[in-house]
């Protein structure tokens, strides 16, 4: 996971100041990822915490943090070719906003695909409710989420999104009924995340005046509902994550003490029992 430096138009004050009310970036980042590194120190330092156990491995530059194609072009071009100079990598991962994404920018992804690059963007979508949105401060809407899909397809660019499973004011309908939407859309992959409220957040302080607008999901909760949603999905659309992580002394809830493999396997296991 790497750093480039970038930030969020919801950050900046082009949409707002106060980000994205469930966001803290320090949970996701990991110890080798800082921004004040250059691209290429931050790649060498993952290089090397991965060495040991993966000593063959070639790398995709995962651009992690904040909105990372709002940016010029040109120093898109700066951080992205940075990445793609350092021994065994061989492609890129750019998680954004569906909100950021110029024409020039899908362009320039297309010719570096050209050349032989993996590309792949991640577009947090997190919810396809305008409402759900609106009360997240996401500050984009549903439409701008199927537009970018859309175009990110027309681009052919391999399409990943990011959905939020527990955000408030959503009921389990409503989060099944997104799948109805999603497959209507050109996308590749989901990542789905649990909704985890942690310590120093907006959401925080919302969860703790309005508890009761929180779908309060135990794990048995969670692994039944997410493989649920899973097997509405189309059946060509790829699985990249099934819950999410968070340093455990920043997580009010949920606090099922248990790593996402661990998740991720109780859901196959669900899954599995249902085919059957």
């Amino acid at each position: 996971m790497l750093d480039g430096g970038f930030t969020c138009p919801n950050r900046d004050g082009r949409l707002g100041t106060g980000g994205c009310t469930f966001c803290r970036t320090d949970a996701f980042n990991p110890s080798y990822c800082r921004s004040t590194d250059n691209i290429r120190e931050q790649l060498e330092a993952g290089k090397r915490f991965f060495a040991g156990k993966y000593p063959n491995m070639k790398y995709l530059a995962y651009f992690q943090a904040y909105s990372s194609t709002y940016a010029p072009l040109d120093l898109l071009r700066q951080r992205y070719e940075e990445a793609l100079s350092v021994e065994d990598v061989v492609g890129l991962v750019i998680g954004t906003r569906p909100d950021c994404i110029a024409d020039n920018t899908l362009q320039y992804l297309g010719e570096l695909q050209n050349q032989g690059y993996l590309i792949s963007l991640e577009l947090g979508v997190e919810s396809f409710y305008d409402r759900t949105l609106l009360r997240i401060n996401r500050g984009h809407s549903a439409q701008d989420s199927i537009s970018a899909i859309r175009r990110c397809a027309q681009a052919d660019i391999y399409t990943t999104i990011h959905i939020i499973i527990g955000l408030p004011g959503e009921t389990r309908e409503d989060i099944l009924a997104e799948t109805d939407i999603i497959n209507q859309l050109p996308i590749n992959a989901i990542k789905l995340h649990q909704l985890q409220i942690l310590k120093g957040t907006p959401l925080a302080v919302e969860y703790g005046a309005h508890p009761e607008d929180f779908l309060t999901l135990t794990i048995d909760d969670y692994v039944d509902l997410a493989a649920t949603f899973i097997s509405l999905l189309r059946k060509d659309i790829h699985l990249e994550r099934f819950a999410a992580s968070a340093p455990s002394e920043l997580i009010i809830a949920p606090r099922w003490g248990l790593k996402p493999f661990e998740v991720q396997q109780r859901i196959e296991d669900t899954l599995t029992k249902r085919t059957f």
